[in-house]
């Protein structure tokens, strides 16, 4: 049974074996065998846009052709539609193996009959490590806190800015990049929460990370206010309690949680 330390490894020995690596989150890059692949070098703008789709569709096992095209190219007519997929598929596989023999399968994009996925053993996804990152941390947070709070380190290294940001009025990557704002915003505030007693400055910077990321994000508030507190900084906790209160007026209408409430009663008792 492999430790924490040993599946972290794992991860980051595949970000270096890998001859093509993804970049999601905060910007879109691909590199090929050590290489930027050039912007100019896709094309149509659609070509991009069936890779990231595969790329976010990754767990999705047999996406078929006409569900794709439908996604992707919903304004086409049927013949129309098809021969566009094709295109961008010749591009996809054009890039990535330039080198390959004609005829021969793909290596990286799989076919069977009619349906299409990624080879996801052969490729390198920053969201996919990202996630692989954090369930580490979530696993071994209370057997081991010392590699959990490594995990989520390399996850947080990781996390570069919102998935796929230039397909953020895209309605197929709404889902995706919303489910990474909350892992991430998990990952920031589990950390800063497990560094309070011992390093409650970097808890105060990992939840300032965490709420750019989403100001009314409460859990950051609590741990910024407790925090403050440990490092005997009373005004600074008021501060933030009172910051949580008018982000949350102002965005939701409501009130801090009750459990946000008896911190602040307990910082003012102390």
């Amino acid at each position: 049974m492999s430790t924490p330390i040993e599946k972290i490894r794992l991860l980051l020995d595949a970000f270096d074996k890998a001859s093509v690596r993804i970049h999601t989150l905060g910007r879109w890059e691909v590199w090929r065998d050590g290489e930027d692949v050039p912007s100019k070098a896709w094309g149509r703008d659609k070509t991009i846009q069936l890779f990231q789709y595969l790329v976010t569709a990754r767990d999705r096992h047999g996406l078929h052709k006409e569900q794709i095209i439908d996604r992707i190219w919903e304004d086409s007519e049927q013949k129309g539609g098809d021969r566009d997929f094709k295109v961008a598929l010749h591009g996809i596989n054009k890039i990535l193996e330039p080198q390959r023999a004609t005829r021969s399968e793909p290596k990286y994009i799989l076919r069977q009959g009619l349906t299409y996925q990624l080879n996801q053993k052969e490729l390198w996804i920053d969201a996919q490590a990202f996630e692989a990152f954090v369930a580490i941390g979530n696993e071994y947070l209370v057997s081991d806190t010392a590699a959990a709070q490594l995990a989520y380190r390399h996850a947080i290294s990781l996390h570069q800015g919102m998935y796929l940001p230039n397909r953020m009025y895209e309605d197929w990557s709404s889902e995706e990049r919303e489910r990474l704002q909350v892992l991430a915003l998990a990952a920031y505030v589990t950390l800063a929460e497990s560094l309070v007693e011992v390093n409650p400055m970097e808890s105060v910077r990992l939840t300032q990370l965490a709420l750019k990321i989403d100001p009314s994000w409460e859990d950051a508030y609590r741990i910024q206010m407790s925090a403050f507190s440990a490092k005997g900084n009373r005004p600074a906790a008021i501060k933030a309690f009172n910051q949580c209160k008018k982000v949350l007026d102002e965005e939701y209408g409501i009130d801090p949680l009750p459990e946000t409430e008896r911190l602040m009663a307990s910082i003012l008792e102390r």
